[in-house]
């Protein structure tokens, strides 16, 4: 009867360890399932740039003839983001060309992003442009589109001229920047060039 009993005890055991073993090794499948969907979720295609490239000097053309010299430290393409577009995250510096290869203006910011479909850059933080006839534009935040051929913000402004200065909220021109305009003018400054030059000489 005690034999019987003991068989009875290791063969309850065995179905027990063989249960857990069972067990254990669905539950081990399911872990793993899911760190492999968790992974593939992580590495979708459309979060990661087609190019990523440092150190970045370069001239971009448009319609076969060269606009823009870029200067960056970070230049990604991210081509299956809706929309797609380049990141410069790092900063940028930018000269823009016309047809004879003469610098129209050179503008700066601490990032940008080039929204290719749509030709349209977004310029953000310390945004600083210099235009051919000597106007400096600076502002946080500044659109250029160049579909349209224009550049605008309706943030907070201020315009360096050669005889004043002008602030305000809201900016527009031309990509060539031949016709700034400042709105919402809070500020006219004038800038007395008599005295800024007699100040000059008497420090030279």
């Amino acid at each position: 009867m005690r034999q019987q009993s003991n068989s009875l005890l290791n063969k309850s055991l065995s179905i027990t360890i063989v249960f857990g073993a069972i067990v254990m090794l669905l539950l081990f499948s399911s872990c793993g399932g899911r760190n492999k969907a968790m992974a593939d979720a992580i590495t979708e295609r459309d979060s990661l740039p087609v190019m990523d490239t440092r150190g970045v000097t370069t001239l971009i053309s448009d319609s076969g003839v060269t606009r823009y010299r870029v200067n960056t430290e970070e230049w990604l393409i991210f081509d299956k983001k809706k929309p797609s577009y380049w990141a410069f995250e790092k900063g940028i510096y930018l000269e823009q060309f016309d047809s004879l290869f003469h610098v129209d203006a050179s503008i700066k910011a601490d990032t940008a992003y080039y929204y290719d479909r749509d030709r349209l850059w977004k310029l953000i933080g310390n945004v600083d442009i210099k235009s051919l006839k000597g106007d400096h534009v600076s502002t946080e935040l500044l659109y250029w589109n160049e579909a349209t051929k224009k550049v605008y913000t309706d943030k907070f402004v201020q315009m360096e001229q050669p005889d004043q200065v002008i602030t305000g909220y809201g900016f527009e021109s031309d990509d060539r920047f031949l016709k700034p305009v400042v709105h919402n003018i809070a500020g006219i400054f004038y800038v007395d060039q008599d005295a800024e030059k007699a100040k000059t000489d008497s420090v030279n």
